[in-house]
């Protein structure tokens, strides 16, 4: 698509993450003052510490917004896992929105352990984005899909190839955010959204992909090469 031009969003913490992650340092900090001066005994700052220490910890990590670079020269019909996780789904299914044909399925669930920024799974222009209203089903379940609140990016490469990525909202995710924009010329390397909480990211495919992945696997987003277009 001729000179790659690097238009990447440079956040670490994601701006949805800055209250909480504030706020929460305020309380440890505050409750920990306080059972530090409140009891003789040490202890209970302690285990205070240790309990609340590990939560931040976890909260922090999900609302990291990595800049990763993808070590590939060309990049040229190689789609990339739009985000970390674990492959649930490898399948063709009947896609009767957009593509009216079968396509393939790769579906990765993302748990409230993993990083919750996703990324552009080709390089290409993107054709559409919509969002839809749903359910919040478990996002691991197969209805999640189609009945989940959910954000459509169509993507279309080089060749003419249309790609399909899904952000799905899970049973406790209530806000899905998406960068793309119609029109826009864009790259492997670049964040394409963030999910808050458990969901899951499907990409649909040509039939004749050649799937790079298996099932139960765990990806790395814009590290782990999910298939070849044909």
């Amino acid at each position: 698509m001729g000179k790659k031009i690097q238009k990447l969003k440079k956040i670490r913490i994601h701006r949805e993450g800055n209250d909480t992650l504030l706020y929460g340092l305020i309380f440890i900090i505050a409750a920990g003052a306080a059972l530090w001066y409140g009891f003789d005994t040490k202890w209970p700052f302690w285990l205070f510490i240790v309990v609340f220490g590990v939560v931040y910890g976890i909260v922090f990590n999900f609302y990291q917004c990595p800049v990763r670079y993808l070590n590939v020269e060309d990049t040229d019909k190689i789609v990339v896992a739009p985000a970390d996780g674990k492959i649930v789904v490898i399948e063709e299914v009947e896609e009767n929105e957009y593509f009216h044909d079968k396509r393939l399925m790769i579906s990765i669930f993302m748990s409230l352990f993993n990083v919750h920024a996703n990324w552009f799974p080709v390089d290409g222009k993107v054709k559409f984005v919509k969002h839809q209203n749903g359910n919040y089903h478990k996002a691991w379940l197969p209805k999640a899909s189609e009945e989940n609140e959910r954000a459509d990016t169509m993507i279309t490469t080089e060749h003419g190839v249309d790609v399909l990525c899904r952000q799905i909202a899970g049973a406790v995710a209530r806000r899905i955010v998406t960068y793309a924009k119609e029109g826009e010329d864009c790259y492997i390397d670049e964040h394409l959204g963030f999910i808050k909480l458990g969901s899951r990211v499907d990409v649909f495919l040509p039939l004749d992909s050649k799937v790079m992945v298996k099932m139960g696997q765990k990806t790395t987003g814009d590290q782990t090469i999910l298939a070849k277009l044909p």
